[in-house]
């Protein structure tokens, strides 16, 4: 299962469960954040019934620590971005 078959992953997003920095440098991209931003990726969990969205945050949270962002951020060396699809093609594991 995908994330994007649990929760809608767009840009300019207010409604949005929480957002990560999809724009910065390699230490803060990916960066998980309950501030929106436009600039950012907003995620709204769709299907409370299989993932809530608190425990989402904190898994992205994870995610940014354990560097899974680094190789797929693009740009220069001050300046990287991740894209959208990256995020929608996110694995997720059932317990």
């Amino acid at each position: 299962m995908k994330l994007s078959d649990v929760a809608t992953i767009k840009t300019n997003f207010p409604d949005a469960d929480f957002w990560l920095i999809r724009r910065g440098s390699l230490k803060t991209v990916g960066l998980p954040s309950y501030e929106f931003n436009p600039e950012s990726i907003g995620i709204k969990v769709t299907r409370t019934d299989l993932v809530l969205s608190r425990y989402l945050y904190y898994c992205f949270l994870n995610l940014h620590n354990s560097g899974i962002w680094e190789p797929l951020a693009t740009g220069t060396l001050s300046l990287v971005n991740i894209k959208v699809s990256d995020v929608k093609e996110i694995v997720l594991k059932p317990r």
